[in-house]
C-alpha cells in the first residue's frame, strides 16, 4: 500500500492523490499539520476565506491498534486565534484513513454554491454527494442517518449546526468506536473551517484498505509490547479507568484551581457532587447504560471514557470529561452531575467545544444573563446558540467575544482562546503554557499539574513548562494520547523501536523531544508570520492584579521567564 496525501478541492468537488513531498515524510499529526500550513497557507489569510485549508492527519504510529495510539489531528489556521491550530481526538478516523494509507488529507478551495456535501472516501478514492438533507440537523441525528445509509462499519467526522453557522466555538467530531459521535476536535474552532468548505461529513469507508506495512515486524511488535506492559503496570492507570480525566476534579480544587464562577475562586463547594468519585458511585448505582469505564478507541487499555447515564439507566452521554465538569459545572457554579451530563450532551449535538461555551457562559452570568448555579438557563442561553439568534452567535463565538460584547472584563482567554479547568494563578506552570503555546490556552499543550513542585512559586514554572509543551507536541505529532506517556515513560526505547519497526527509520532515544522541538518550530514560525509576536504570550492583565481564593495568588512568572520558553539549547 503507497501512503500518499489526498487533496478534496470543495469548489471544483474532485479528490486527487499525490506522493507524499519529502519534507513531511518524517513527520504525521500536529507536527505535519504545522509543516503543510507553512508550506501551503498564507499566514495571513482569512480563516474562513478560500486560502485556509482543514488538514486531518493521522499520527505517525497510527493504524495498528497500539494502545492510545490512534488519535487523529485536525488542523488550520484558526477563526478563533488566528493563529495555527491542530486539535486531537480519540475514536476510529485516524485508524480508517491511515487504513487507506492517506498520510494527510487536506481540503481545499471554497464552494461556488451555497450547497452541502458528502466527501466520501473509500479505496476507490474519493467522491461528493449532496448533505441537503442533513442540513441543520445535530451531530445525533447526522451520524445515525450515515451510518444508515452506508453502514455500520465506517468512519465519520462531522460538523453540527455551530460549525453550519461558523461559529468560532464549533469543533469537529468523530465517532468512537461504538458508533457515538462523542470524539470532538474541540479545540480553535476548527468546526466553522469544515463548515466554510460546506462540508457537513467526511465518511471513511476502510473495507477495502489494509494496516500500514511494517518495516520490521518483530522489533515493532517487541517494543508494542513493552509499552503496553508498562502503561497497564502504572499504578495511575487504574485511576483514570476508575474514574476517568474525572480524577481532575479533586485534584484541581485541592490545588486552588477550579475555575469557579467565572475564574474568581479556585475552590468550589459543591466539589463532591460533581467528583469522579461521585460520578463513578452514580454510574454503578444507576446501572443499565451506565458505564464509569469506557474505552473511545480500539485496543486501548486505559479506558478513561465513560458512559452517562439516567436514573432508569438509559444512556444521557459519553463521556463526561473533567474539562466539561470543570467549565460548564464548578465554572457555572452548577454542582448537579445529570444538568453538566446533559449540558454536555446539547454541546456535543450542536458540535462545539464545551470549554469555550463553559467560559462563554460564564462571562454571561457574570454580565447578568444568568445566575450562577441556574442549569436550566444555562440550557436557554444554549437554545440561543442553537436558534442562531444574535445573543446565541455571540455565545457561540467565544469568551473573548461574548467579553467584548456584554463589558466583562475577567474573561479567561490567552490568544483569543478560552482556558480549560486549571486556573493559571494556582497551578502556573500551565499558566506558562496558556500564556505561551503557539495554540492559544489550551491544556492539553503541555499541563504541569502533576509536577512535583509548589505551583503557587512563580520560579521554576518556565522550565517545567517548556518540558511538557515539547513532550506533547512530540506526543501529538505521534498520535499518542496524553495518558499513554504513563507507559512510554517506563518504557525506554518503546518510541524508538515502534518508529524503527514501522518505517525503518534509525532515530535516537530523544525522538519525541526531537519531534516536539521541531513541531513548536514550525507553529511559532507560522504565528510570525500571522503577526504574532512576545506581546501575545501573555495572559489578561487581571490575572497578574486580581487574587485567586482560597490562596490569594496572581499570575506572577515575570515576562523574561514567558520570552524564554522556547530558548532552548
Amino acid at each position: 500500500m503507497e501512503v500518499q496525501v489526498w487533496r478534496a478541492d470543495v469548489k471544483e468537488r474532485v479528490v486527487t492523490n499525490e506522493p507524499v513531498p519529502k519534507d513531511w515524510e518524517h513527520l504525521g499529526g500536529r507536527g505535519l499539520i504545522a509543516r503543510i500550513l507553512l508550506d501551503e497557507i498564507p499566514a495571513t489569510c482569512d480563516p474562513l476565506g478560500p486560502f485556509n485549508k482543514l488538514i486531518f492527519a493521522p499520527g505517525l504510529l497510527v493504524g495498528h491498534a497500539v494502545s492510545s495510539c490512534d488519535r487523529i489531528s485536525i488542523g488550520g489556521k484558526s477563526p478563533l486565534t488566528g493563529g495555527v491550530k491542530e486539535s486531537n481526538a480519540g475514536g476510529s478516523t485516524g485508524l480508517k484513513l491511515a487504513h487507506l494509507g492517506i498520510k494527510a488529507l487536506i481540503l481545499e478551495g471554497a464552494p461556488m454554491e451555497d450547497r452541502w456535501w458528502i466527501l466520501h472516501l473509500s479505496a476507490n478514492g474519493g467522491r461528493y454527494e449532496p448533505a441537503d438533507d442533513l442540513v441543520g440537523l445535530g451531530v445525533y441525528q447526522t451520524a445515525q442517518r450515515l451510518l444508515d445509509r452506508y453502514g455500520p462499519k465506517i468512519g465519520i467526522a462531522l460538523i453540527g449546526p455551530g460549525g453550519e453557522m461558523r461559529l468560532s466555538a464549533a469543533g469537529v467530531l468523530n465517532l468512537d468506536k461504538d458508533r457515538e459521535p462523542s470524539r470532538i476536535s474541540a479545540r480553535g474552532g476548527l468546526g466553522a473551517v469544515m463548515g466554510a468548505k460546506r462540508l457537513k461529513a467526511i465518511v471513511i469507508d476502510s473495507s477495502g484498505g489494509e494496516k500500514p506495512p511494517l518495516a520490521d515486524p518483530e522489533l515493532f511488535k517487541a517494543a508494542q509490547k513493552q509499552y503496553t506492559k508498562e502503561l497497564i503496570d502504572h499504578p495511575q492507570i487504574a485511576s483514570y479507568a476508575n474514574y476517568g480525566t474525572a480524577v481532575m476534579t479533586h485534584m484541581s480544587d485541592g490545588f486552588g484551581g477550579i475555575p469557579t464562577r467565572n475564574y474568581s475562586s479556585g475552590t468550589f463547594e459543591g466539589v463532591e457532587k460533581i467528583s469522579g468519585e461521585a460520578m463513578r458511585d452514580l454510574l454503578l448505582a444507576r446501572g443499565g447504560a451506565s458505564n464509569p469505564t469506557h474505552a473511545c478507541m480500539t485496543g486501548c487499555t486505559i479506558r478513561c471514557s465513560n458512559v452517562f447515564g439516567d436514573e432508569m439507566g438509559n444512556k444521557i452521554v459519553s463521556p463526561v470529561e473533567y474539562e466539561t465538569i470543570g467549565m460548564v459545572g464548578a465554572n457555572l457554579g452548577i454542582d448537579d452531575l445529570d444538568a453538566i451530563a446533559r449540558l454536555n450532551w446539547e454541546l456535543n449535538d450542536l458540535g462545539l467545544d464545551s470549554i469555550e461555551i463553559g467560559a462563554a457562559l460564564g462571562v454571561a452570568a457574570e454580565a447578568g444573563l444568568m445566575e450562577f448555579g441556574d442549569a436550566k438557563r444555562a440550557i436557554e442561553l444554549i437554545t440561543e446558540i442553537r436558534q442562531g439568534t444574535v445573543l446565541g452567535r455571540v455565545l457561540g463565538s467565544g469568551a473573548a467575544v461574548a467579553g467584548r460584547v456584554l463589558g466583562v472584563r475577567r474573561v479567561p482567554v490567552a490568544k483569543g482562546q478560552a482556558m480549560a479547568g486549571y486556573d493559571p494563578r494556582a497551578i502556573k506552570g500551565t499558566g506558562v503554557t496558556y500564556a505561551t503555546s503557539p495554540q492559544g490556552a489550551d491544556h492539553t499543550a503541555g499541563l504541569t499539574i502533576r509536577a512535583k513542585v509548589n505551583h503557587l512559586d512563580p520560579k521554576g514554572q518556565m522550565e517545567i513548562s517548556r518540558i511538557s509543551q515539547i513532550k506533547m507536541a512530540g506526543y501529538d505529532t505521534l498520535g499518542v494520547c496524553l495518558f499513554g506517556g504513563f507507559g512510554f515513560a517506563n518504557a525506554p526505547g518503546s518510541i524508538r523501536d515502534l518508529l524503527k519497526g514501522r518505517y525503518g527509520w534509525d532515530v535516537g532515544d530523544d525522538v519525541l523531544q526531537e519531534l516536539g522541538r521541531e513541531t513548536l518550530k514550525l507553529e511559532r514560525s507560522f504565528n510570525r508570520a500571522a503577526g504574532f509576536g512576545p506581546e501575545d504570550d501573555r495572559l489578561p492583565e487581571w490575572m497578574t492584579t486580581e487574587p485567586l481564593p482560597p490562596h490569594y495568588s496572581v499570575f506572577d512568572v515575570p515576562r523574561e521567564d514567558l520570552d524564554r520558553v522556547f530558548d532552548w539549547t
